[in-house]
C-alpha cells in the first residue's frame, strides 16, 4: 500500500483564514502534503485584528498530538502560536516524547509591530525545551530581538544557538527595503551565513507569511529535501503566492496570500522503497 506525505501544524486557528492553521493547511495541501492539525487555540480576528483568543485545554492539545502520532505519524511537523504556558508545556512534553526528526519551530511570540503575543512563562518554555528539539527555528526580527537582545544577526545567531537551536532561519520580510526582502539562514558553521533574497512584492496581502513560510519549509521537508533546499524553496513558494495574490481584495485590512496559485495533488510513496 503506498502512503501520503503527512505533515502535522501544532498552532492557533484564525477564523479569517489567511493565518494560522488555516494557511499552514493550504500551503501543506499546495505542496502535495497530507495535512493534519493540533489546534492551540482558536482566535476571533479578521483581515484588520484580533478580537479575542481562547486557548484549548492543554490535555486536549496533548491528546490531540498523541492521536496523530498513535495513527498516522508525521514525516514533518511546525509549531505556531503556542498561546500560554500550560499549552505550551504540553506541547513540550508531546515533543520530548515523540522527538520528530523534522520540526520546524516558528516562535509566534512579537508581532511585526511589536506587540507582545506570549507571557514571558511560555517563552522560557520554547526556549528551553522546544528549540533543542528544532530542526530550524524562524523568528522574525522583532522576535530574534525579543530573544538575545540584539539588532546584530551574527549576535543573534550565536545567542540562539547557545540555547540549542540547530538551524536559524532569520526572516527579512518585515524589513524597510521596498526592493528586496532577504532573509538569513544559519546552518551552524561559526560566521557563516546564507542571505537568501527575493523580489519585494508591492501588496498589502501579506497576512500569514509567516505561517506559510514555516508550513512550506515543513513540506518540503517532508518531501525529502535538505534543510537548505527546502528553506529555498520556501522562500520561493511564499514569494509566489505573495505575487499570485497581490491585486485581491480579501476584506478591508491585509489580505491572505494566494495558496493556490499552483496547487499538486497529494503525493504519495511506496513505505518499503524507503530506505
Amino acid at each position: 500500500m503506498r502512503q501520503y506525505f503527512p505533515v502535522l501544524t501544532i498552532a492557533g486557528s484564525d477564523s479569517s483564514g489567511g493565518a494560522g492553521i488555516q494557511a499552514d493547511i493550504k500551503t501543506m495541501s499546495a505542496l502535495g502534503c497530507y495535512a493534519m492539525s493540533a489546534i492551540t487555540g482558536i482566535t476571533a480576528q479578521n483581515t484588520t485584528g484580533v478580537r479575542s483568543i481562547q486557548p484549548i485545554d492543554p490535555s486536549v492539545v496533548a491528546d490531540q498530538i498523541d492521536m496523530i502520532f498513535s495513527d498516522i505519524p508525521p514525516m514533518a511537523v511546525k509549531t505556531g502560536m503556542l498561546t500560554d504556558a500550560a499549552v505550551a508545556d504540553a506541547v513540550a512534553a508531546r515533543l520530548e516524547h515523540y522527538r520528530p526528526a523534522n520540526l520546524v519551530v516558528d516562535p509566534v511570540m512579537v508581532s511585526t509591530s511589536g506587540s507582545k503575543l506570549l507571557a514571558d512563562e511560555a517563552v522560557e518554555i520554547i526556549t528551553t525545551r522546544i528549540f533543542p528539539l528544532a530542526a530550524i527555528i524562524t523568528p522574525n526580527r522583532m522576535e530574534a530581538r525579543a530573544l538575545t537582545g540584539s539588532d546584530d544577526h551574527s549576535v543573534q545567531a550565536e545567542r540562539l544557538f547557545a540555547m540549542g537551536c540547530r538551524a536559524i532561519l532569520l526572516k527579512g520580510g518585515d524589513s524597510d527595503d521596498r526592493e528586496f526582502k532577504t532573509d538569513i539562514l544559519y546552518t551552524g558553521n561559526p560566521g557563516e551565513w546564507l542571505e537568501l533574497r527575493a523580489d519585494a512584492v508591492d501588496t498589502r496581502n501579506s497576512h500569514g507569511t509567516g505561517c506559510t513560510l514555516s508550513s512550506a519549509i515543513a513540506s518540503y521537508l517532508a518531501l525529502g529535501n535538505d534543510l537548505v533546499t527546502a528553506v529555498r524553496l520556501g522562500k520561493l513558494y511564499v514569494t509566489r503566492a505573495l505575487e499570485a495574490g497581490a491585486f485581491i481584495t480579501t476584506g478591508h485590512g491585509h489580505g491572505p496570500v494566494n495558496h493556490f496559485f499552483a496547487p499538486r495533488r497529494l503525493k504519495n510513496f511506496n513505505p518499503n522503497k524507503i530506505q
